[in-house]
């Protein structure tokens, strides 16, 4: 964040000074939630969570080297108290516990609004661009994607995984400092309003909406809705700044008529602006196309595994164009770009030959479509095709098309002739994805359900083989990534692919 004085911190915030001997005191470093991360001159977050409570690690954070915290009531130290009434912010995903007081609210609304001043101030002072990136599925991969390509044009802060709600959105707007050039970050929300509350937090000059599928429909009730809340992030945008959307949904390319900016479609429609043709898969499911823009063509083989990575490139690829870099230096950067977040089309193959695509951080029906395709992908790639397994939790937040959705899936799988589909829970979703796959053809025990996890690493440890390909996917309530970390060793004794 931009350097304040907890004075000045006070006064964004609308807090008091408690315990605070010097006013002028400077917060130097970041704002941290975990009092086991404060460094010197960092800013400690007392939040109220689902099994602990930041306001008892107060002293220690202080002692560790923390200025002072930001807190809902005082603490012994030096601290920022605001009080209830303070504010409320869209709650998205972040568990408060003993807040029916309003407190942990009061506390992140509080985060919020340091956050809009600091990112502000730093725009007005270094010319920092902010770029915001929503969707039903991919904000994660194309953000690290973004990350990648515009490395090369300056200092980026981008969130390490998926903090993209009230609580990580903030704080990774306030790890922009003054040597920072551009600040990418995630949108996320359960709800209308909530894309257009993350947005006033840092405000972009760049958004990209990447889809409009089904994830959180319990919340929305309808892809209209969906698509209506993912708007939101087009209509934050000033006059000058650059809208990219996906020429090739048609929810998403609608959106062209909800923003003041300008707008640049992506995909491999005619229509698109920026366009991706000649795309093709290798054996480990990486795509190779030929990006067009601006007349000029360049090949690109992406190392990230998926043909649903096209997309997420060629939005990078408009961002990155923007801003300044040239087409060559931007199919080098996305050629070069790899995995950055933990549990995300991360393929391994163990020491014993099985190959292990560990897609386990969450899941909705399109992501898991697009990981059931992968996996099909190297599977059958090479001259002897490999057998396929797929271990599938439940994938949550799809209300009353929860059933459906999941015997879609189901279906599906034995479709793409995956070999063996181990069906994780207990629940009336997980039943209706395995009975998908029985009635759309599978027999025998090529589609299991199994109760839990023990008792699929149990079936697996007895069946696998190697050279076989196992792809874990779910929602990440259901845990699933401990399979795919069974299978690996946690990552020790594997390799890369």
């Amino acid at each position: 964040m931009i350097e304040m004085t907890l004075r000045e911190i006070a006064d964004v915030v609308g807090g008091e000074l408690h315990d605070v001997s010097d006013p002028q005191a400077l917060v130097t470093g970041s704002v941290e939630f975990d009092s086991r991360r404060i460094g010197s001159g960092d800013l400690f977050l007392a939040l109220p969570g689902a099994t602990t409570d930041g306001h008892d690690y107060a002293a220690q954070a202080v002692a560790a080297g923390a200025v002072a915290v930001l807190a809902a009531r005082p603490v012994g130290v030096p601290a920022i108290v605001v009080a209830p009434e303070r504010g409320s912010v869209p709650a998205t995903s972040v568990a408060l516990s003993a807040d029916a007081d309003g407190s942990g609210a009061a506390v992140l609304a509080a985060l919020a609004e340091l956050a809009r001043v600091s990112t502000e101030r730093l725009a007005a002072r270094t010319g920092l661009t902010v770029v915001g990136v929503t969707g039903s599925s991919g904000k994660t991969s194309t953000k690290d994607l973004l990350a990648a390509v515009l490395a090369p044009l300056g200092p980026v802060v981008a969130p390490p995984g998926s903090f993209n709600n009230e609580l990580g959105h903030p704080w990774t707007a306030l790890r922009a400092g003054l040597d920072t050039k551009f600040l990418v970050l995630e949108l996320s929300a359960r709800g209308p309003g909530h894309i257009a509350a993350l947005a006033r937090v840092a405000p972009p000059r760049i958004g990209v909406v990447l889809n409009v599928g089904t994830a959180h429909l319990g919340e929305f009730g309808s892809r209209e809705a969906i698509a209506k809340t993912k708007g939101e992030l087009v209509e934050a945008l000033p006059a000058d700044g650059l809208a990219v959307l996906n020429a090739d949904d048609r929810n998403v390319a609608a959106m062209a008529s909800r923003t003041r900016a300008r707008v640049v479609l992506v995909g491999q429609s005619g229509d698109a602006d920026i366009r991706a043709t000649d795309v093709v898969t290798d054996a480990q499911a990486r795509a190779g196309f030929t990006l067009h823009a601006g007349g000029q063509s360049v090949p690109v083989q992406l190392a990230v595994h998926g043909e649903h990575q096209v997309g997420n490139a060629l939005s990078a690829a408009a961002v990155a164009l923007e801003c300044g870099a040239d087409l060559a230096t931007i199919a080098a950067a996305l050629s070069g770009a790899t995995a950055a977040s933990a549990r995300r089309m991360d393929v391994r193959t163990t020491a014993t030959g099985v190959t292990v695509i560990n897609d386990s951080y969450n899941a909705n029906p399109d992501s898991v479509r697009a990981a059931l395709k992968a996996l099909v992908t190297l599977a059958k790639a090479g001259d002897e095709p490999r057998r396929s397994w797929a271990v599938l939790g439940e994938m949550g937040e799809l209300g009353e098309e929860s059933v459906i959705e999941h015997d879609a899936i189901g279906r599906l799988a034995v479709r793409l002739d995956v070999d063996r589909l181990i069906v994780v829970g207990t629940g009336r979703p997980s039943r209706g994805m395995h009975q998908g796959a029985v009635m759309e053809g599978s027999w025998g025990e090529e589609s299991v359900l199994v109760p839990n996890i023990d008792a699929a690493i149990a079936l697996l440890d007895d069946e696998i083989a190697e050279g076989d390909v196992v792809l874990v996917k779910a929602s990440k309530a259901v845990g699933l990534w401990a399979v795919a970390e069974h299978l690996t060793g946690a990552g020790e004794g594997s390799t890369d692919q």
